[in-house]
């Protein structure tokens, strides 16, 4: 049958079909064979240049702005080189192949496949563009892009200038590809240079042996009483550290953000460039001042600042091809979602346990009734477990230091140690859910607290607690106030006693009694204050000023949200803020009760089969009730038959939930079978239990 001839609406004449009409006998080769392959050539460009723009571009745009990425998870070059790869050729690839394949039903079905990807590939563009230029999101904004993707194929199958400029545009994945390698962030990262700066010079004095655990995102009013000082019925740890160093009750960081706040702490100098956490970006630093006389354990998280040839690195994190690829495609389910989500691939920074890791418990199971089931401590943190067992006496000078990602989110433990799952993309502001945030937080740093009990008993019994100079601090905290939750601008300014000021304990050798300075200390302060109290000379000039010399005489403070712009920021000591507050149903017994109303819990099957051995328990509740039920209604969530947890009916988050709850008490919990009740909490304080579904 004859081709039809192409008409004014049905596009420019296919090169294909043209060749097809002139067949060579002679030549042996199948009719249409040079037309056709020049046309799967150009669409093959056009693929490339859409899917560069949909997927390469913003991913490597997020990862090239995030060298702490690969830092984490200890990516070295051939890993990141090849997840580049990957991000570049793997999508385009899978289109194209898609497309080809279309061919084997006929040239009108290739032509009809290639227009579909063509407008699927420009709604998706869509997406990301209207996401950041209209106030649109979710439905609404899916119908708009599915109407542009409609008219961009409509325009590409009937001109010919559409598909000439997503041919140039197949020119993009090099670019991009380019510009990660060797124009961004992650530069440092991909092609290291230099080994780090010179090496500090021993002064007069002894060198004691030097631990320094620098937490993270803890603010230090999570830690206050109601007297002002460490709450030790919450976290009798940190009280007991607190009797017996020096806290610098007034220390800030220097920034919200930890590649920028850690490497201040470490060099004490002030963000100045924005630059990869690496030693190449910082060569003078505690790490190489140090290395001249002290040996060095170092378990860094998310930077590199110590080079590998002064540093003992004993544990990686989760790691791997395969790790690198599943957060690489979470980061980009994100980039392609039609409402607003939290790009950062920090959302990844979780602490691998000591039973995923593989490794050894450093010390027996503390003899504490909390720690009841056998095995509990296979969830402590692998790289604590690591950094406890380096807490030896040895031969020459060590400095041992530990970054450790508590209590920042992801949220995963009570204070027992006991893990538990929850949604990871529960709201963390708004109504009820800024509150319901706090709580997790408070919760993991109940557990947080534990291991700071554990850091002073293997101290004690390995006979260095008293010899050795101890550093606990934060590099920043977080704010949970309604409305500036987070770490950023608008948190340092509505809340900055949440986000600046972060706990600071620092024990001498042989000293014995607490004390509080509230000298006007910034974290710049604390590489040459721990080189003072160590007797090493820094090789160079410094921002910080040691807790030995005089205190500041001013009392502003300084917050680096990007570097190079420091913002002032006033005040002293931050006023403690009281914890969310018990409802007085928590902790009472409930029987059974009439059903008024339904909910919907999701994992509700996690309660027929509970085993309190594998250290996990479904102490996340969360779920759906009718819109009849008006928003601020109290619903008491109970397990087997005793109130954990009184939380309100919000309005609907992007996930469909309208209420969360954390049960915190693990001891609500038995082997087997429990019972999850949800009640709705009349006005009148009566319960009308819901039906589960």
């Amino acid at each position: 049958m004859a081709e039809p001839a192409p008409g004014p609406s049905a596009g420019p004449p296919d090169p294909g079909a043209q060749a097809a009409s002139h067949t060579r006998p002679a030549s042996g080769r199948w009719p249409g064979w040079a037309g056709g392959w020049r046309t799967e050539l150009g669409r093959l460009a056009e693929v490339t240049g859409l899917v560069g723009l949909v997927v390469t571009q913003p991913l490597l745009d997020v990862l090239g702005r995030s060298p702490d990425f690969f830092l984490f998870h200890r990516a070295g070059r051939r890993e990141i080189l090849l997840l580049v790869a990957l991000v570049a050729l793997v999508p385009t690839a899978a289109v194209a192949l898609l497309g080809a394949l279309s061919r084997l039903a006929g040239r009108t079905a290739r032509a009809a496949t290639h227009t579909l990807l063509v407008g699927l590939l420009l709604a998706a563009l869509a997406v990301q563009v209207g996401r950041h230029g209209t106030p649109l999101r979710g439905v609404p904004l899916l119908v708009l892009a599915g109407v542009v993707g409609a008219a961009g194929a409509a325009a590409h199958r009937r001109w010919r200038a559409p598909g000439r400029v997503l041919r140039l545009a197949a020119l993009g994945p090099l670019l991009f590809v380019g510009l990660f390698v060797f124009a961004s962030p992650t530069t440092t990262v991909v092609l290291p240079r230099g080994e780090g700066g010179a090496a500090g010079m021993a002064g007069p004095g002894n060198h004691p042996p030097v631990v320094v655990l620098v937490l993270d995102e803890l603010p230090l009013v999570s830690l206050l009483g109601p007297d002002g000082r460490i709450d030790a019925a919450r976290f009798p740890h940190f009280a007991e550290l607190a009797g017996g160093s020096t806290w610098y009750r007034n220390a800030t960081g220097v920034s919200g953000w930890t590649p920028y706040a850690l490497p201040a702490m470490l060099t004490g100098r002030y963000p100045q460039r924005a630059a990869a956490p690496h030693y190449s970006q910082y060569p003078d630093n505690l790490f190489t001042a140090f290395g001249g006389l002290y040996d060095i354990r170092a378990e860094e998280s998310i930077t590199r600042l110590c080079p590998p040839s002064r540093c003992e690195q004993p544990v990686a994190p989760e790691q791997g091809m395969g790790v690198l690829i599943r957060q690489a495609g979470g980061l980009l389910r994100q980039l392609t979602a039609p409402v607003d989500s939290r790009v950062d691939p920090e959302d990844s920074y979780r602490e691998q346990t000591r039973a995923e890791a593989g490794i050894d418990a450093a010390e027996p199971v503390p003899a504490d009734p909390k720690f009841r089931w056998d095995s509990l401590d296979d969830n402590q943190p692998a790289r604590f477990t690591s950094f406890l067992a380096g807490l030896r006496p040895a031969p020459r000078p060590t400095l041992h230091f530990l970054h450790l990602l508590m209590p920042h989110s992801p949220w995963a433990y009570l204070p027992s140690g006991v893990r538990y799952d929850a949604p990871h993309d529960l709201p963390n502001d708004g109504d009820g859910w800024a509150e319901l945030a706090r709580r997790r937080h408070l919760a993991q740093l109940g557990y947080t607290d534990r291991l700071i009990g554990q850091t002073l008993r293997t101290l004690r019994s390995a006979g260095l607690y008293d010899k050795a100079l101890l550093v606990v601090t934060a590099d920043h905290g977080v704010s949970f106030t309604p409305g500036a939750q987070g770490r950023g601008m608008d948190a340092i300014r509505t809340a900055p006693g949440e986000v600046a000021w972060v706990p600071t304990f620092v024990k001498t050798p042989g000293q014995r009694a607490g004390r509080i300075d509230d000298r006007n200390w910034q974290h710049v302060d604390l590489l040459p204050t721990i080189a003072d109290e160590a007797a090493i000379r820094l090789p160079g000039p410094v921002d910080g000023r040691s807790a030995r010399q005089a205190p500041r005489a001013e009392a502003g403070k300084v917050f680096y949200d990007r570097p190079g712009e420091p913002t002032p920021i006033s005040g002293g000591v931050p006023a403690p803020v009281a914890p969310p507050a018990s409802h007085p149903l928590v902790g009472t017994a409930v029987g059974d009760r009439p059903v008024g109303g339904s909910a919907r819990v999701a994992d509700l099957a996690a309660f027929g089969a509970v085993d309190p051995d594998a250290g996990r328990l479904p102490a996340a509740v969360w779920g759906d009730v009718p819109e009849e039920v008006p928003d601020g209604t109290p619903l008491a969530i109970a397990v087997n038959g005793r109130v954990g947890a009184v939380v309100p009916v919000v309005p609907r988050d992007a996930g469909g939930r309208r209420f969360a709850a954390l049960l915190a008490d693990d001891r609500l919990f038995h082997a087997g079978a429990n019972r999850l009740d949800v009640y709705r909490v009349a006005p009148d304080g009566a319960l009308l239990r819901l039906a589960l579904s």
